[in-house]
């Protein structure tokens, strides 16, 4: 069928019968291998977005499809009130990984957070959280809480009760934040959304210390930073800190929709106190395990490192006036511009490269673990080649 024809008529199904939520490109893909996807003209694209951090395994990976299809063949989907082989193998594996306790699945980032914070409020019988400013927990009506931008959030307040919002960065902020009603304080180790800020090394240990001195719940928000990201399993392993609560989701199981939060020993939810009925499905739970062994066998962790700092060592030497830093860990990266450049994003299309435009004038790169050099050269070359507007 002629490429026109298809595209024209998913951008006009599209319109009519999908609610108008997002800003798309356009741009029509119908398939991928390794870091690079193509369109319906058969163009390819370098990702550095990588469906916004979840294929961190690629496309086309044939570990993952494999497991798929061969879960596929037996079961898809059983009620969680029978026990399912694959998420308790995988329960296994997340725990082995995280050095937590206990752990609930369930379908996205955004309800991993809102179990989290559920789960604080049962334990600790408080009502109120700490987040950070710049910080992005979710959409729902639980998570929209925690999440800094008020234009997220303020259209649902009061059905939304929003969270005690202080400097990122800052221990003493949250330690002078806490009072009798808090339960816990949830952070990012990494503020994805908010514009790849990173935070000192001591940071994340100071936080542990007050919550440990005041009684009170560490969440750690890992649903972008997971998984291999940036370059350890979990980015809270390069600050040396253990939370009292995981929470994961994005590259969990490859595409797949799922998501995670594990606790650590004393922390769980007993009978009927949560559930879902699509987390831990045996389909999902198979391509989670796979994407962990692509991750293990391929040494993608230390693909991520390497290729993070040939990545950052590249973008610091580009022949640009206009960056004001170039920041990050492993394979996710911002660079912050000293103008707003979301243009970036089309002109990066036209030169076959896909890029993410956060904050009005930061690049976020958050390519797939096994891209290369060669990769990442011509990735360095389109960021270069883009000039300066305005």
């Amino acid at each position: 069928m002629d490429p026109d024809l298809i595209y024209k008529s998913v951008v006009e199904k599209d319109a009519k019968y999908v609610m108008q939520t997002y800003g798309r490109k356009p741009l029509l893909f119908v398939d991928g291998q390794g870091s690079t996807l193509i369109d319906v003209y058969g163009k390819h694209y370098i990702d550095c977005v990588s469906g916004i951090a979840v294929n961190a395994t690629g496309y086309k990976n044939q570990r993952l499809v494999n497991a798929i299809k061969e879960q596929a063949e037996k079961l898809i989907h059983i009620s969680n009130y029978y026990y399912n082989e694959p998420q308790a193998n995988l329960a296994e594996k997340i725990i082995q990984i995280t050095g937590m306790s206990r752990v609930f699945f369930c379908n996205s980032g955004a309800e991993a957070n809102d179990g989290a914070l559920k789960l604080a409020k049962l334990h600790t019988k408080k009502d109120n959280f700490i987040s950070t400013l710049h910080a992005f927990h979710g959409r729902t009506i639980g998570s929209l809480g925690t999440t800094a931008n008020q234009k997220y959030r303020d259209p649902f307040v009061p059905m939304v009760k929003p969270a005690t919002f202080v400097e990122y960065g800052d221990a003493s902020a949250i330690e002078k934040a806490i009072d009798k009603t808090i339960a816990g304080v949830i952070l990012e180790p990494i503020q994805g959304e908010g514009g790849v800020h990173i935070p000192q090394n001591e940071y994340f240990k100071e936080v542990r210390e007050i919550c440990d001195k005041k009684d009170i719940l560490m969440i750690v928000d890992e649903v972008q930073t997971g998984f291999g990201r940036t370059g350890k399993w979990f980015c809270k392993d390069h600050y040396g800190v253990q939370p009292d609560i995981l929470t994961m989701s994005k590259a969990i199981a490859g595409g797949i929709p799922m998501g995670a939060f594990a606790a650590r020993e004393g922390l769980t939810f007993g009978k009927g106190e949560h559930g879902t009925t699509f987390g831990g499905s045996p389909l999902a739970s198979a391509a989670s395990l796979a994407v962990i062994e692509t991750i293990e066998e391929d040494n993608l962790l230390e693909n991520a490192t390497q290729m993070g700092k040939y990545f950052m060592d590249k973008l610091s030497q580009m022949k640009r006036d206009d960056v004001s830093s170039v920041r990050g860990k492993g394979l996710m990266i911002g660079v912050e511009m000293n103008h707003e450049c979301s243009y970036f994003m089309d002109e990066g299309l036209k030169k076959g490269v896909l890029l993410n435009v956060i904050s009005g004038n930061v690049l976020r790169l958050i390519p797939p673990l096994n891209i290369t050099k060669e990769e990442i050269d011509q990735v360095v070359s389109v960021i270069e080649s883009i000039p300066k507007q305005g």
